[in-house]
């Protein structure tokens, strides 16, 4: 029996630091939801107790360091199943590019495994276990629109915001999600995004207020470390797209467009800053 599980890419509608916690990890306030860019897991079982990783992707590692593989040993300890999977990674989500595309790869790798071996996890469970692995890896368990508390990983649910288009352009660097957080000074955050205003504009299905609410304060430290960022982000909006951040640490930028007709402007254009865009809808 084959199992295939989509891992959707989720964007950052707004991302605040509000102060370090004692364990080490930053308390956040995020609100997520996720873009019809995906990446598509297939899992198989196999006689022998192993797991075995592969892609078409040449940059991705296929060992321990690879947060499916992570996924897969953690089921196994956890519900002590002798058995092996083989699990093959379709990459269409560019990798650190602030889209959490290795937490989603996770939690499919989660939801498929507790289908194929008829583990009877619930969704809670699967959080949880999620938890373990990464901050993000329980909101792309659940999918949807949420916001998002603690370190990540409490989720209140919400609806999702108005459907629009979205054009992702990720410039050729890599940004280490550790780094960013790591130079964050939180007592020195001038602005911060209101993740209670970005709930009422959802709520009201007001797109010019979601536009007018995106917010991330992350942005500060990535655009130091990388200014090519800030550039794509000008070149963004010069294009006409009507909102633009950057989605979590970087550098991964997006722009909510409303009117289709706007769309292959903004990606045409886009493609002469870097070679990695899409044009997507939100996934709701």
């Amino acid at each position: 029996m084959k199992i295939y599980e989509k891992a959707p890419a989720k964007i950052n509608l707004m991302l605040d630091v509000l102060h370090k916690r004692s364990d080490g990890y930053h308390e956040v306030e995020m609100i997520m939801t996720m873009v019809d860019l995906a990446d598509r897991i297939e899992m198989e079982e196999m006689p022998r107790d192993t797991i075995m990783i592969s892609s078409q992707a040449g940059y991705i590692p296929l060992d321990e360091k690879n947060l499916a593989f992570q996924a897969a040993k953690l089921v196994k300890e956890r519900y002590d199943v002798k058995k092996g999977v083989y699990i093959h990674l379709d990459k269409k989500i560019p990798v650190a590019a602030g889209l959490a595309g290795g937490s989603s790869d996770a939690a499919a790798t989660l939801r498929g495994l507790n289908k194929l071996w008829g583990l009877g996890i619930s969704d809670e469970e699967l959080r949880l276990l999620g938890a373990e692995l990464g901050s993000d890896v329980p909101f792309c368990i659940t999918g949807g629109t949420a916001l998002a508390t603690g370190r990540g990983e409490k989720l209140t649910m919400m609806p999702n915001p108005p459907q629009c288009w979205v054009v992702l352009a990720k410039p050729p660097i890599n940004v280490s999600t550790a780094e960013v957080y790591g130079r964050v000074k939180s007592d020195r955050i001038v602005h911060h995004p209101s993740a209670q205003r970005m709930e009422e504009a959802i709520r009201n299905q007001s797109f010019a207020g979601v536009c007018q609410e995106l917010g991330n304060v992350l942005e500060d430290v990535t655009l130091k470390l990388h200014p090519e960022v800030g550039q794509l982000k000008e070149a963004m909006l010069r294009l006409g797209a009507d909102g633009v951040l950057m989605s979590g640490s970087g550098p991964t930028v997006f722009g909510l467009i409303s009117k289709e007709s706007k769309v292959p402007r903004i990606y045409n254009g886009l493609r002469g800053f870097c070679k990695e865009v899409y044009a997507v809808r939100l996934l709701t």
